[in-house]
């Protein structure tokens, strides 16, 4: 049995490439970023070349910086940014253009339509999902009707569509030169267009959002020995190795942080924030406006559930600080000029740049800064960006509660933001409970190293996979119950202050 295990994670910003060892160990890394094109208000999009041609380096140059060879790698895993829609010509592997990243909301009409036809309930019972531009199938339908000559390509059989796991395991297995063209239930569990307890492709949502099946991949299980192939020889690697886990980023996560029993529950901080709460094998369905997901599911077990509160700008709205307003240089400094004064001292920032997401899931939201006066410095703002990711993941952790009953005794963190010691110590303040980081922060690359080592012996089970999780650092609450409550009150004004700012078709 070869040694490590190997891990693509293809996320929103970049493309990596990890390497594990038996204990869970990070051994190598190697990560570039992609580009952001922003065409129009609201579209956002990516180059599937650019991402393949960037996940293709990033894989080599680990391997190299860490003096293996193929053969040194047991299995490999693939995590990837979930909703991202791609359709792409299997005969010659060319995109019929961008991706349409899951932040992108030029399919608000869709969705409303869906609402005003009369199946939001359906898409609600059967895939689990409120209708929402978030969301893959809405995407397709847009490529299919505003793309000129896909819809006939689709129909004739010469359009594929798939989320980016399924695009870098269609070119790491041959593209077209016979490449696989499959997905893992979690994945397939993000477009509304699968049914949550058959975990396969449902007729009659197809019918509703007029696609032919044939554009979609087969589902399998997040972790099979079999189903996902091997990469070619030569690029990019020199020998076959098995591609043997799938899981989207926030699934993969919630692997990663060994959530395998019900009530068990992680915040994943990155682009956005994407709380799970472990079900079991029970798909519950929420009445406070969080997501019923498939979790995992682990070969023939039977699949695992979660409930997820998804919120569409955490991290980037620190981006968004350094990329836009040129406030810092980079994320780390966020939280130096944050130190810089006491508190946000009444600003809010609400970063509903997409409208906003769970338990809202309103699309006519947008972003605003309210509380300003002109004593207000930069340090404040930062300050409040940073408090607006903690408000943002208690507004989930308060359905959460009310969804399932369970009430967090500790919340596990993982993700870029981590990283900022204030940000943390402020989300244990706004939750008031303690919040718990690992010693292996890339829990997301991690759990798609587990799921494809499990699927081939490397790792025998869960129970083992626990044993390799240790705690890098606790944060304890500080504020006062008063404090907590008053500053959320606060939040929850600033909050109706951004809806219904833009018209919706």
């Amino acid at each position: 049995m070869a040694d490590f295990v190997g891990a693509v994670d293809q996320g929103t910003t970049s493309s990596r490439f990890m390497i594990f060892d038996h204990d869970g160990n990070e051994v190598a890394k190697h990560q570039l970023e992609h580009t952001q094109y922003l065409p129009k208000p609201g579209w956002v999009e990516h180059d599937p070349i650019e991402i393949w041609e960037r996940t293709n380096v990033a894989i080599q140059n680990a391997v190299r910086s860490a003096g293996l060879q193929a053969s040194d790698l047991a299995a490999i895993g693939i995590t990837n940014q979930r909703e991202t829609t791609v359709v792409w010509d299997p005969r010659t592997g060319r995109p019929y253009g961008n991706a349409i990243v899951w932040q992108d909301t030029r399919t608000d009409s869709i969705a409303k339509a869906l609402e005003r036809d009369g199946h939001g309930d359906l898409i609600r019972r059967r895939a689990g999902l409120p209708p929402a531009t978030y969301f893959s199938g809405g995407k397709i339908k847009w490529i299919l009707e505003n793309v000129e000559g896909v819809r006939a390509a689709a129909e004739q059989g010469h359009a594929l569509f798939g989320t980016t796991d399924c695009w870098v395991l269609w070119n790491l297995t041959g593209g077209p030169n016979g490449g696989i063209h499959a997905t893992d239930v979690t994945n397939a569990s993000r477009t509304m267009l699968m049914d949550l307890e058959t975990l396969d492709w449902d007729d009659e949502l197809l019918s509703i959002f007029n696609i032919p099946r044939a554009m979609l991949p087969t589902i399998y299980p997040s972790s099979h020995p079999e189903a996902f192939g091997t990469t070619r020889t030569s690029r990019p690697l020199s020998a076959p190795v098995p591609i043997a886990g799938v899981l989207g980023d926030q699934q993969a996560a919630t692997v990663g942080q060994v959530c395998f029993a019900p009530g068990e529950a992680k915040n994943t901080y990155g682009t956005g924030n994407f709380l799970l709460l472990n079900t079991g094998t029970e798909a519950v369905r929420s009445e406070h406006g969080l997501i019923t997901t498939v979790a995992y599911k682990f070969g023939d077990a039977p699949a695992v559930y979660a409930l997820e509160g998804s919120i569409a700008v955490t991290g980037s709205a620190v981006q968004w600080l350094r990329d836009q307003l040129h406030a810092i240089s980079d994320a780390a400094e966020s939280e130096r000029l944050a130190k810089t004064v006491d508190g946000s001292d009444g600003i809010y920032f609400v970063p509903a740049f997409s409208g906003l997401f769970a338990p809202y899931w309103r699309s006519d939201a947008r972003g605003a800064i309210v509380g300003l006066a002109r004593y207000h410095n930069n340090g404040h703002l930062a300050r409040a960006t940073l408090e607006s990711i903690c408000y943002q993941s208690r507004d989930v952790v308060v359905a959460m509660e009310q969804d399932s009953g369970v009430h967090l005794d500790v919340l596990k963190v993982d993700g870029g933001v981590t990283a900022n010691d204030l940000a943390m110590q402020t989300q244990a303040d706004v939750l008031g409970v303690p919040v718990s980081r690992p010693v292996v922060a890339e829990t997301t690359a991690l759990g798609a190293a587990y799921a494809a080592g499990l699927a081939v012996g490397f790792w025998q089970n869960t129970d083992e996979l626990r044993q390799h999780w240790h705690e890098s650092k606790r944060w304890d609450p500080q504020w006062t119950e008063e404090q907590r409550e008053s500053g959320y009150a606060g939040w929850k004004k600033a909050v109706d202050r951004t809806l219904d700012w833009v018209e919706v078709e």
